[in-house]
């Protein structure tokens, strides 16, 4: 059988690995093969992490993790980039500087915490990511913790994600999507660029195992546009196929397992 020469889009992720394979650049990975495209890595930081939670955390020089970017971007190309953990302010600027002079749609989720509550960003680089990295970002999509810590906005209710959104478009990203799974009741998200909101609803299924849904999400909508979808149809098909994988997700270890970012070749 001959093998066809048609080159996928590529994506990249900058992130940190997760040594348990649920979130970080290992979820990243896989839920780019599971949209036909080419998956590719810039690593951050190396972290111990299991079912139970974030056991140790080592920052990757600012040297080399620019070297990868730019192994990657000046060779290879990118149709979309995804960041996720970016410890430090020195990472996060220069990560930032990176994505405004790459061209490609940027994808930042601002990670402040993990899935168990460990702090996976210092609070002395709150302002790089408010000034430097958000700007930089066609779609921002933090949750409600996260825009607590780069707002002060405290959401409860829908109204409050509407000003949660506000205030995270000021910092300059083009769109935000404000992801509400932690209020009660069914799940919504509300993404927005200030003029137009789409609120996105779906079934809250009865499953604890959640992790790694953010960075799944923020490269499912990299991978979307990388495709050549716009925002709102981007985020509304990421949105699907997260609500599937964490529909699936299963349990590993004694606490929270993944989601499924396969659970489309099961199905099958």
């Amino acid at each position: 059988m001959p093998i066809s020469a048609a080159v996928p889009a590529r994506v990249l992720t900058v992130a940190g690995s997760d040594s348990g394979g649920g979130a970080g650049i290992q979820a990243d990975l896989k839920t780019m093969l599971a949209h036909g495209v080419h998956g590719m890595s810039v690593l951050t930081a190396v972290t111990a992490q299991n079912s139970l939670g974030v056991q140790g955390s080592w920052e990757l020089p600012v040297e080399a993790v620019r070297a990868q970017y730019r192994s990657v971007v000046d060779d290879i190309g990118v149709q979309a980039v995804k960041t996720g953990m970016l410890s430090s302010a020195v990472l996060v600027e220069t990560v930032a500087e990176l994505l405004a002079g790459t061209g490609a749609p940027a994808v930042v989720d601002p990670v402040g915490v993990s899935k168990h509550g460990d702090p996976l960003l210092a609070a002395e680089a709150l302002d790089s990511v408010r000034t430097k990295l958000l700007p930089a970002a066609t779609v921002a999509t933090p949750n409600l913790d996260e825009v607590a810590q780069l707002t002060g906005v405290h959401v409860e209710d829908e109204a409050g994600m509407r000003r949660a959104a506000a205030a995270v478009l000021d910092f300059g990203p083009r769109w935000v999507v404000v992801k509400g799974g932690h209020l009660p009741g069914d799940p919504v998200d509300l993404l927005t660029d200030g003029t137009e909101e789409h609120w996105l609803r779906a079934p809250r299924h009865d499953n604890r195992h959640t992790h790694g849904t953010g960075c799944t999400l923020a490269s499912a909508i990299a991978c979307r546009l990388a495709l050549g979808q716009d925002v709102p149809a981007a985020v509304r098909d990421a949105k699907a196929y997260v609500t599937g994988a964490i529909t699936a997700g299963f349990p590993l270890g004694a606490g929270i397992g993944p989601v499924d970012h396969g659970w489309r070749t099961r199905t099958a």
